[in-house]
């Protein structure tokens, strides 16, 4: 059903408000508040609605121009030859009317040769030289006004100030030669100059790298552009004139005029080339999609131009774009959507991470509904709730994420909108963190300054395979044969719900199992068997206790003497510990006061893990006062495991070398450490000698 010319008018006054809104954002301010996908949506609705209406197509409207009006803090330009837009096309079949548009106006139906270029996101200038000479630089603007921004494109590297003499090709020095480019700021620059400005505190950080680019380039003191990381390729020239008896041909195609111009000087794209015909333009441009995520720079399209200048000619051009050209639009990465809820979701480690679940939404060429939030202090920093609409980036296999917030009331004001008429229906909510783990219900504690994790390290079902690998590792339990791979297995059969449930595995249940036989059967119960008898300081680590390493199991072991006094220490008697601090003691308080935690350790006791209690403060005091430091790679332990057996033999280990230094443990791949101690003259020893010499000590 067609609409009402009424209702017509009305949604085209709206539309115009909206693209005017957004055209000062981002051309005059440059901070865009939409994506480039809604502003596009917008746009076609508009032009489908005035070529419905034509009656009603107004000289102001936002489709009669080309860009954004020029700044009045800048000197005007008019060009000499308008800078026209692109039309855009978004589908294959698009691209495919283009070529029969093309073929139908030139009356032909040979293969057409095609410039391809990367659509790059940035900033349209021209430049102007005279007798080679650069005398004027000038943002597009509304296609025949710019900005006067010389001051500022005489800093960027890219651009010659000057062009060079040609030798050897009878090439005159033009006597005005425009060029048109796009100025940039790369994916890496652009990080660069936000994580300056943060950690400065000196400016704002940008959006995006062309809303970076284009604020460097409205600067008005040119030390400022001078020192971010600006870039520029060119696409073509508009004027180009020769002095009157000059019999010089300047080229009849855009391939030969890019190699003049890069003769020039002048950075041409890498990635430009020539094809021929639908076909080449399609694969040309699935190969730059493929690449698009890898570029050090942004781009959202391919730029398809007819090759012939003569060609060009014949074709002409609309009031606004060329019909020789077309810019093929990519899947946007960057899209609006809604946020439908948050959802915590708690990874091996415990890590408790925020999930928004989005209104689906196409981006980056797949359909999304869910993106990461990272952590409390990312949502307090975008300042996202429940029901926002935000934007949503995803770059290739980059996992999506939110970007920012839409604050649609702010554009509804200053767009004139019916207040309401961009919200989203769904009421905002705050988004608050669980007290308890969604996935074992134990209590949920900051770990850190952003980080909330759960407590219930033995029991929480989504630490599980996590807990049993660290159980079982050499350092802790050192069960031989149940490695990372056989565990997976046995807790996707549900043959392990926590560590107890070790002590309870039968041989049938094992022989059941992918690439176990009954002789492999039979030595990982041994070796679960022999696990039972071990210390208190390897079954404190293989507990996997939240900053409890082999160097702190050992010291609450000597400390304490039983699991039973340290399950009752309080937080007070716990700081008496060497190596424990206020946060390694409420992470310890909290782990002991889980019931479910409590529950698991009960049952190894019973299934007849042992220990002997009242563990000695130190096997011996051989090595008292002395003072060790380990560096490089130890093969038969790990650095915390010898810092431990150093410490049960009354040795200090320290963290560098000094001339109080008395023994220095050196691995492969030690470094300054072992510079520094061959200066100094200390004692070095390999590893062989450092376990000869544990051996001694301990009369093993």
């Amino acid at each position: 059903m067609d609409m009402p010319e009424d209702a017509g008018k009305q949604e085209i006054e709206q539309l115009r408000r909206q693209i005017n809104y957004h055209n000062s954002l981002y051309y005059q301010h440059d901070s865009p508040l939409i994506p480039d996908a809604d502003y596009d949506a917008l746009y076609v609705r508009l032009e489908e609605l005035e070529a419905k209406y034509p009656e009603l197509i107004a000289p102001d409207s936002p489709t009669q121009r080309v860009g954004g009006a020029p700044l009045s803090s800048f000197s005007q330009v008019v060009h000499e030859l308008p800078m026209m837009s692109l039309a855009k096309v978004f589908t294959r079949q698009d691209l495919l009317d283009f070529e029969t548009r093309l073929k139908k106006r030139l009356d032909t139906h040979a293969g057409i040769d095609y410039s391809c270029e990367p659509k790059v996101d940035g900033i349209a200038v021209s430049l102007l030289y005279e007798n080679g000479a650069l005398v004027r630089g000038a943002t597009r603007g509304d296609g025949v006004t710019g900005e006067d921004i010389t001051h500022n494109v005489r800093t960027l590297h890219d651009i010659p100030l000057r062009l060079p003499e040609i030798e050897h090709t009878g090439l005159p020095m033009p006597l005005r030669l425009e060029v048109r480019g796009e100025i940039y700021m790369s994916r890496s620059g652009f990080a660069q100059v936000n994580r300056e400005s943060e950690q400065s505190g000196s400016g704002k950080t940008f959006v995006n790298p062309r809303n970076a680019a284009a604020g460097t380039l409205r600067q008005l003191d040119p030390r400022i552009a001078a020192q971010r990381p600006l870039r520029m390729f060119v696409y073509g020239t508009g004027l180009v004139e020769f002095a009157a008896d000059t019999d010089f041909q300047w080229p009849g195609d855009l391939g030969a005029i890019f190699a003049l111009l890069k003769q020039w000087g002048f950075p041409i794209n890498s990635e430009s080339t020539v094809v021929t015909g639908f076909e080449q333009c399609l694969s040309y441009t699935d190969t730059l999609l493929e690449k698009r995520a890898k570029l050090d720079y942004e781009i959202d399209g391919a730029v398809i131009k007819v090759n012939s200048v003569a060609l060009q000619n014949d074709l002409g051009s609309t009031a606004r774009t060329p019909r020789w050209a077309m810019a093929y639009k990519f899947p946007a990465e960057e899209v609006a959507t809604v946020v439908n809820d948050v959802e915590f979701q708690v990874g091996r480690t415990g890590t408790i991470t925020p999930v928004a679940r989005l209104e689906p939404v196409f981006v980056g060429g797949v359909t999304v509904s869910n993106a990461t939030l990272h952590n409390m202090d990312e949502i307090a920093r975008l300042g996202v709730r429940i029901g926002d609409r935000v934007i949503v980036r995803r770059a290739g296999d980059v996992i999506p994420k939110i970007v920012s917030v839409i604050r649609s009331d702010e554009i509804e004001a200053a767009a004139g909108l019916q207040s309401g008429s961009l919200s989203p229906a769904s009421e905002r909510r705050e988004i608050v963190m669980p007290s308890q783990c969604p996935a074992c219900g134990s209590a949920v504690e900051l770990d850190g300054e952003v980080l909330y994790k759960c407590s219930g390290e033995l029991f929480c079902p989504a630490q599980r395979k996590e807990s049993i690998r660290h159980y079982c590792s050499r350092a802790a339990m050192d069960i031989e044969g149940l490695g990372e791979k056989l565990i997976e297995q046995l807790v996707d059969q549900q043959l392990l719900q926590d560590v107890a449930d070790i002590y309870s595995l039968r041989k049938s249940q094992l022989e059941a199992l992918e690439r176990m036989g009954s002789k492999s059967a039979d030595k990982l119960l041994q070796a679960i068997e022999k696990s039972k008898t071990t210390t208190l300081t390897k079954f404190l680590y293989g507990l996997g206790i939240r900053e409890v390493g082999e160097a702190t199991a050992l010291a609450l072991a000597s400390h304490f003497g039983s699991l039973d006094a340290m399950m009752q220490a309080t937080d007070e008697l716990l700081l008496e510990v060497e190596d424990v601090g206020p946060i390694v003691a409420e992470h310890i308080a909290l782990f002991f006061r889980n019931e479910n935690n409590v529950a698991v350790l009960r049952r190894l006791q019973e299934a007849g893990v042992h220990w002997r209690e009242h563990e000695p403060t130190a096997q011996s005091d051989a090595l008292k006062g002395q003072i060790y430091v380990l560096t490089g790679t130890l093969e038969s332990m790990s650095r915390d495991e010898g810092k431990a057996r150093l410490q049960a033999l009354g040795a200090k280990v320290a963290g560098s070398v000094s001339a109080r230094t008395n023994c220095v443990v050196a691995g492969p791949g030690a470094g300054s450490k072992l510079d520094k101690a061959q200066e100094l003259g200390i004692t070095i020893i390999d590893e062989q000698e450092f376990l000869r010499l544990l051996d001694e000590m301990t009369g093993a």
